[in-house]
């Protein structure tokens, strides 16, 4: 069985690493629709629409201008998530997103942190490096 470390992850906007990655998280979804009817015992549902989203959690660097600088809110990117790096036969996560939101945020005694929000546009999928 194999499994990995987290700091194997990266975050990729296209073709370009984003630099100071502390972490990311992707959540695929699906809608359902409720068909119980008069009678029925236990509530049923059907499934009905497919979505994703994803989160990027970076140290805020002004200078990553084909990274953190390209995810501009409403911008269309295609983000690449590496849980295990991305090494000749590791697996990714790939798709095409909408930036949804950014964040900054600090405090007295930490580091610049950004936070990326995107929305899924389309379908989400695996593929190997």
């Amino acid at each position: 069985m194999a499994n990995h470390v987290g700091n194997e992850g990266k975050v990729k906007i296209g073709a370009n690493q984003v630099a100071e990655i502390r972490g990311w998280e992707v959540q695929e979804q699906i809608d359902t629709v409720d068909d119980t009817v008069m009678g029925d015992e236990w509530k049923t549902h059907k499934t009905t629409h497919k979505g994703w989203t994803a989160s990027a959690t970076c140290l805020w660097d002004e200078t990553d201008t084909n990274g953190q600088q390209a995810c501009t809110i409403g911008a269309s990117v295609t983000l690449n998530l590496y849980p295990e790096g991305d090494g000749s036969g590791d697996t990714y996560k790939t798709g095409t997103a909408t930036v949804k939101s950014l964040g900054l945020s600090t405090t007295h005694d930490g580091l610049v942190e950004r936070r990326i929000e995107f929305e899924g546009n389309g379908a989400l999928s695996e593929s190997t490096v």
